[in-house]
Order: structure tokens, then C-alpha cells, then sequence
């Protein structure tokens, strides 16, 4: 027997649970940009493209940030103005600022992303800003964006435990989603940057912002595998009502801030666990490992998705 063949796993549905859970694909940017090898234009299209192609309705495409910053994205615009419009897939990008947010206008974006910080240390080492501070820098990013009448997803990083501060208070969290909720985010990613999270501490945490009255259709989880604790993580915030996950395909990414860090959840791996729970994503796992190989084969080095490399094709008896 083939173990690809094996490919798709046994369904039990999760009690009272939902049909639908959404991936917040995040490769094409928070992938890419972690890479040491800057990409051609046309293959970070073609790596969107597939990824459409295998399902993904929802496909983080680039960032508008400056090229001294991110130079593996400053090809942003180009990479915007190649891909095809769709009535089914959302390309969102990340915006740094109100210059970013233009530039993204600009190459026809439709919807953006802020990305701030819980702790103090990170917002002044990754925003040059206080923790207060922050809030006005995003203010008129969000308020424009929404006047262009533009969804905005607020990012936190450090919501689980921070390198130089060490663990987060969950009231910590809950204040800084409600600073992005009261600027006019429409929805929220929690990320745990360095992947210190456990599952209890997961489902505290969402327990905590549903309690204060946010509600968890708004909120995503966003998970790094420093622990191996990512998936486990993600399930939880499932469990207790999240319904959107940000992950990678293939798991590209990292974290600058741990060095035993291994990078974002691999999409395959979430996707082919939420299948086993009878959640529905819209994901061809196929298809989607397929891409995965591709851009491995691009990147010279074998996927960090377990599931991408349980369905090479190899036998067992």
C-alpha cells in the first residue's frame, strides 16, 4: 500500500461544533518574508495562485513595508498587480503605517492588516513605540481604511509569554484587543510569537475575551511550533468557539525572537486535523501538500508539515 493513498483521515465530528472553520493562509507573506533567499515576482504569484487553486479562500498575499526592512517583500505592488481578481479569495496585506496603507491603496488592495504589539518591550523594539504609543500610530491607518471602507485585522504579538518580560496577563490581551476593537479593527489575530502557549493557557485566554464581551467569530489564533505545541494550541481555541486559524503552508516562517524556534503552523497539518473533526475548510489536502513540495523543491530544502512529508510517496507493508 502507498501511504499517500492513506491521505485523508478518519472523520469523527467534534460535538456541537460548527461546520465551518476558516485558514487564514499567512505563507506568501509571513512565510516569505522570514526566508533568507529573496523570491522571483513570478513565483510568489504562482505560490498564491496554487494555493488558491487548492482551496484557500483566505491568502495573506504581501506586505507594504519598506524594502530596507523587509527586502524579501518589496515587490509588493508587482505581486498585487499579477494576481487575478476573485470572487472567492481575499488577498489581504499587512501596512505598517499610513505610507504603507497608501501604497496598498494604491495597488488595488482591498483589505489590510495592522500588526501591534501586548508587551512594551516588543512595541518599542519592533515599532519604536511605547505600548501606548502604538495606538496612535495605528489610528489613522485603521480610520482611513475603514472610510475606504476596508476590513482591518488587528495583529498582536507576545500574547502568550514575551522574551525579555516573560509571561503575558491574560487582562494584558484583553486590553490590547480592546484598543484595536474601540480604533475600528474588524477582527483580531493573537499570536503566540515565541510558542511558549499551552492548551490551557489557549482556552483561559479566550475564555477571558469572550467574557469581556469580544466575541471569538472576531478572533483568530496564531501559532509558532517552538514547543510542538501549536496544533494542540490551535485545537484549543477551537474547542472553546474560535473559528478562524492563521497558518503556513509547508510551516515557512520562524521566529527571530527564539532560537529553537521552528516556524508558523503548518496549514496541512491543521487542515488535515480539523478534517478528522468534521470541521469543513474548503481545503484540497492534496493539492495543498502539492504546493507545499513545489515550493520546497524552490526553497532547496524538505516542508516542515508533517502531514506534507507522511504523503510523499513511499510504501509500507
Amino acid at each position: 500500500m502507498n501511504i499517500a493513498e492513506l491521505g485523508l483521515p478518519m472523520v469523527i465530528p467534534a460535538p456541537d461544533a460548527p461546520a465551518r472553520v476558516t485558514i487564514w493562509e499567512v505563507g506568501p507573506r509571513d512565510g516569505l518574508q522570514n526566508e533568507a533567499e529573496i523570491l522571483p515576482t513570478a513565483i510568489k504569484i504562482e505560490f498564491i495562485e496554487r494555493l488558491a487553486v487548492a482551496g484557500l479562500s483566505i491568502i495573506e498575499a504581501t506586505s507594504f513595508v519598506p524594502a530596507r526592512w523587509v527586502p524579501q517583500l518589496a515587490d509588493a505592488a508587482e505581486v498585487m498587480a499579477g494576481l487575478s481578481p476573485s470572487a472567492s479569495v481575499r488577498f489581504p496585506v499587512l501596512v505598517p503605517n499610513e505610507r504603507g496603507l497608501n501604497l496598498a491603496l494604491a495597488a488595488g488592495a482591498q483589505e489590510i492588516a495592522v500588526f501591534g504589539s501586548v508587551t512594551e518591550s516588543f512595541a518599542r523594539k519592533n515599532l519604536n513605540r511605547t505600548y501606548d504609543e502604538q495606538w496612535a500610530m495605528f489610528e489613522p491607518v485603521v480610520a482611513k481604511a475603514r472610510a475606504e471602507d476596508m476590513s482591518v485585522r488587528g495583529y498582536l504579538s507576545m500574547c502568550f509569554g514575551d522574551p525579555w518580560e516573560g509571561p503575558v496577563a491574560l487582562e494584558r490581551v484583553v486590553d490590547a484587543v480592546g484598543h484595536l476593537r474601540d480604533l475600528g479593527c474588524t477582527e483580531f489575530s493573537l499570536g503566540d510569537t515565541i510558542g511558549v502557549a499551552t492548551p490551557g493557557h489557549v482556552r483561559a485566554l479566550m475564555i477571558a475575551l469572550r467574557d469581556s464581551g469580544i466575541g471569538l467569530d472576531l478572533v483568530g489564533i496564531h501559532c509558532h511550533d517552538t514547543y510542538g505545541q501549536a496544533l494542540a494550541n490551535t485545537v484549543a481555541a477551537i474547542e472553546v468557539g474560535v473559528r478562524t486559524v492563521d497558518s503556513s503552508a509547508g510551516g515557512l516562517g520562524g521566529c527571530p525572537y527564539a532560537k529553537s524556534a521552528t516556524g508558523n503552523l503548518a496549514t496541512e497539518d491543521v487542515v488535515y486535523a480539523l478534517h478528522g473533526m468534521g470541521f469543513d475548510t474548503g481545503v484540497d489536502l492534496s493539492a495543498l501538500a502539492e504546493t507545499s513540495r513545489w515550493m520546497s523543491d524552490i526553497l532547496g530544502r524538505p516542508s516542515q508539515s508533517r502531514v506534507v512529508r507522511a504523503m510523499q510517496p513511499y510504501s509500507v507493508q
